[in-house]
């Protein structure tokens, strides 16, 4: 029996692609993986979304979006056009012809890469791998993943990477709530274990997205992604940093980055906060120290922006504390209303924020802790903070206001009425800047 040459199945894939006959297979159906999912079925493209989640995977199937940024219509509509399927059923993996990984990248307890999730997904692709099939892995993690990790996963099921198989990388780009860019428009980094599984990535991006920038392998595409991410963490802990010292002089952080963002050149502009938050800004620079001391390198500039980002909710506690001390009371007891739990404004997404560390403290300090967020009416469970208790978002009233200690303010959601909060909190601990003019029961932090 002949084999087929790889580009001989290149040259298929590629005219396949052309056709809009290949069947894609996202796995990981959550802030990434679905609108990656529908801008390829907007393109005209099949797509089986896979997620571990069997809650998700009905709500999908019934045309219902559970991500506040993804218009629910889009579903809908993919679902009614009959180019979208969502399914919890890992043994279908044989069926797409190329698979995109979605899956997250955690960090261990001692703030080490965790890649239990890429590897399970690897493991399960390994056993339903056949020939031909394009793998990209998106999630966000350390130069070598994928030639290195997935590559020999995958491998353990008897076919080779670039010989029977297209292996690449292609970091995912998303930032959720952002109107001005979104899956389609923001440009994709590909990068392939070899210049045939390159070819065959960057073709099939190329039919979803404006535009795809080629790098020369895997591994720099995976740098690319951390590059982006430690670039606004260390700027970021720069200007976190500021804030402290600026603080300690009498000097409004935000007052000075206003007047610093007036000039046209040489500077752009980063904003404090309580802490950093998302999937990918907490967690890319410990992936990139990681893999550095393999090397033999230290990154200590990496690591003290880390260290600096990490200490700025134990830095809002601080802060909070001194206000109410200020007032005569104490923490312990102290009803605190948390603003925000989501880790940045006007989106429902709660991955790594600051709130929960900022919530975990004050529990430990004896404070009666709750929180209001509209676009977060439970508190989920989260990897980090497992034992925090059951909370739901108690709705802005001018009652809720007059009965708590300290208003404190961590996310800054456009729709919250701080006019309210401002004349009905009898003390205000602002981390973001909200309250520009001073006022004598608002502390910034």
């Amino acid at each position: 029996m002949t084999v087929e040459p790889i580009a001989a199945l290149r040259d298929t894939f590629l005219r396949r692609i052309d056709a809009h006959e290949v069947y894609i297979g996202i796995i990981g159906q959550g802030y990434v993986g679905l609108p990656l999912a529908l801008t390829f079925v907007e393109k005209g493209f099949r797509v089986l979304g896979f997620d571990v989640d069997a809650e998700k995977v009905a709500a999908l199937n019934r045309g219902e979006c559970y991500i506040r940024h993804v218009d629910r219509v889009r579903v809908k509509q993919a679902r009614e056009a009959k180019l979208f399927e969502a399914t919890a059923d890992f043994n279908r993996l044989h069926e797409p012809d190329a698979i995109l990984i979605c899956v997250p990248t955690p960090l261990t307890a001692q703030k080490e890469p965790d890649l239990t999730y890429v590897r399970q997904t690897a493991e399960a692709i390994r056993r339903h791998l056949r020939r031909g099939q394009l793998i990209v892995l998106e999630s966000t993690t350390y130069p070598g993943t994928t030639d290195e990790l997935v590559r020999g996963v995958l491998e353990q099921g008897g076919l080779t990477a670039g010989v029977d198989f297209f292996l690449a990388f292609s970091p995912e780009r998303e930032d959720p709530g952002n109107k001005s860019h979104s899956t389609p428009t923001i440009p994709k980094v590909v990068g392939g274990i070899d210049g045939v599984s390159g070819d065959v990535a960057q073709r099939l991006y190329d039919a979803a997205v404006a535009k795809t920038v080629r790098v020369s392998s895997a591994r720099v595409a995976e740098a690319t992604k951390l590059t982006e991410n430690i670039f606004r963490a260390v700027n970021i802990a720069l200007v976190n940093e500021l804030k402290i010292v600026y603080d300690k002089m009498g000097i409004d952080i935000w007052e000075v980055l206003d007047a610093a963002s007036t000039k046209p050149f040489g500077f752009m502009r980063f904003n404090p906060g309580p802490g950093w938050g998302g999937h990918c800004i907490p967690l890319d620079p410990f992936y990139l120290a990681w893999k550095a001391r393999e090397y033999g390198v230290s990154t200590k500039f990496i690591e003290l922006a880390g260290e600096v980002n990490v200490r700025m909710p134990e830095y809002v506690v601080g802060k909070l504390q001194e206000a109410l001390n200020d007032c005569g009371r104490a923490v312990k007891g102290a009803k605190v209303l948390v603003l925000g739990l989501a880790y940045k404004k006007d989106i429902d997404d709660p991955r790594e924020s600051p709130a929960f560390e900022v919530i975990h403290e004050l529990l430990k300090l004896g404070a009666d802790v709750s929180y209001h967020d509209p676009y977060v009416p439970v508190a989920p469970k989260m990897r980090s903070w497992p034992n925090l208790p059951a909370m739901t978002s108690q709705p802005l009233t001018p009652e809720v206001l007059r009965s708590t200690d300290v208003a404190l303010l961590i996310t800054d959601h456009s729709i919250v009425d701080y006019d309210l909060v401002l004349k009905k909190a009898p003390l205000i601990v602002d981390t973001r800047g909200i309250y520009r003019v001073p006022v004598p029961h608002v502390v910034k932090a």
